[in-house]
């Protein structure tokens, strides 16, 4: 019976250790949480990531950036929005319902200034979502532009004849098989094509221009699909100034900026996490001074 009452008495000190070490690690996971929930009762600028591809389902899309956008409107201290864009483009259609939902809230809340902070790229479709802000902002080098549309495909049909490969296509429809990659394109088809492509091209440049307007310079090379630093692009009209976050926030005069960008529980967790892990050691590491001068 002694024995059994001193196992109950360890077991119990072991779930003991065991919930206080969980506990531990969950109250640290939430310690960026409850300081972005303090920050939201300060004047703040509101982030909203453009991250990755775009497109549906994607790295970034329409659905994401909607509800970022709400969720920052929503703060009674938001005195600025700031898209954060590190994309090489995407989609024309979710860069477009992007667009036009960056200007639904600028038509609501004129008084927010909106303003684009491009990273390493900012390409394509992901300049189309920049020029509807009321300033591009990026590092000088930056890649910047690409104002132009493409299509991708193969055609394999010379191979395919080198292999004895015969092609066995059935359609309804003289065209429906257009830009098939085991059969040659047609003048038809590729005039078709490149008109569709033209199409979208001037839509491209139409939103570039109400956005930029007389900012952008007079040269030809504009809407090439060519990019270039951000530097070069300051020149050509495309960004407006060289800087980063902390250089906008210090021009805006906030201390603040809290990422509306939604994630799931478990990043957040993960994040909140690994942060409090790195104090920890850095503290180990450095001492108490140590890890107050990384905050």
């Amino acid at each position: 019976m002694a024995d059994q009452r001193r196992a109950r008495r360890w077991g119990g000190v072991w779930r003991f250790l065991i919930a206080a070490y969980i506990g531990i690690f969950l109250g640290l996971a939430l310690v960026p949480t409850v300081e972005v929930l303090f920050a939201r009762t300060k004047a703040h600028a509101g982030l909203v990531q453009i991250d990755g591809v775009i497109a549906r389902d994607g790295g970034t899309d329409v659905e994401l950036v909607r509800k970022a956008l709400a969720s920052a409107y929503k703060s009674p201290r938001l005195d600025a929005v700031i898209l954060e864009i590190n994309s090489p483009g995407g989609s024309p259609v979710q860069a477009e319902r992007i667009t036009n939902e960056i200007r639904r809230w600028k038509a609501k809340r004129p008084e927010i200034p909106v303003i684009a902070i491009i990273g390493e790229v900012g390409a394509s479709a992901a300049y189309f979502v920049a020029a509807a802000a009321d300033a591009i902002v990026a590092a000088q080098s930056s890649l910047v532009g690409s104002i132009g549309v493409r299509i991708d495909s193969f055609g394999l049909t010379g191979l395919m004849e080198a292999l004895g490969i015969e092609r066995r296509l059935f359609t309804a429809g003289e065209h429906k098989g257009a830009l098939d990659m085991f059969s040659p394109v047609t003048e038809p088809v590729a005039s078709h094509v490149q008109t569709m492509l033209a199409e979208l091209h001037a839509q491209f440049i139409e939103a570039v221009r109400d956005g930029r307007g007389e900012r952008l310079a007079d040269d030809e090379t504009l809407f090439s699909g060519l990019f270039w630093s951000g530097e070069r692009a300051l020149a050509l009209g495309l960004v407006d100034r060289l800087g980063d976050r902390a250089t906008e926030l210090q021009a805006l005069d906030l201390e603040t900026a809290v990422d509306y960008t939604p994630s799931d529980l478990m990043q957040a967790i993960s994040k909140g996490v690994g942060a409090a892990m790195s104090g920890v050691l850095s503290a180990w590491d450095g001492g108490v001074s140590g890890r107050l001068a990384g905050f």
